[in-house]
């Protein structure tokens, strides 16, 4: 698995999360906070209206590395994440994950982790560590 990996690797897909999904992650995590609920909050806030759970978009990246690349059975060391930009509930996003360095002999992958908006502005970057499955053996 790892062995096939280069630095400069890119994966990508576009995603758009819906406020019916913010609701569900509200629930799902509990994090009901009127940040991501309550428009008269919101608007007293520099958001000036709800956005997407940080945490939300943060996790978008875990269906690149769990199903597509590396893909079943990599395991998610780590993740950094900085938040550049608020998301808001039906944001056109560009999710993009690139390999930043390979590590052989720990069977490591740093990836850099960005999220962009339609816009092509940075919403979110930040660095992955991935355990990439064990290449089989053959017999």
């Amino acid at each position: 698995m790892i062995k096939s990996m280069h630095v400069g690797d890119q994966r990508s897909y576009k995603r758009m999360i819906t406020k019916e999904e913010v609701a569900a992650f509200g629930e799902l995590t509990k994090d009901m906070n009127d940040a991501h609920f309550n428009e008269d909050y919101a608007k007293t806030t520099i958001f000036k209206k709800p956005i997407v759970h940080g945490m939300f978009i943060g996790s978008l990246f875990s269906k690149i590395f769990g199903m597509e690349y590396p893909g079943e059975g990599t395991i998610y060391c780590s993740q950094s994440l900085k938040f550049l930009k608020p998301v808001y509930p039906d944001t056109k996003l560009l999710v993009l994950v690139t390999v930043k360095e390979i590590i052989m002999e720990k069977n490591r992958v740093i990836f850099r982790t960005e999220i962009f908006d339609e816009n092509n502005e940075c919403m979110l970057t930040g660095e992955a560590m991935l355990m990439p499955r064990k290449e089989k053996v053959h017999e």
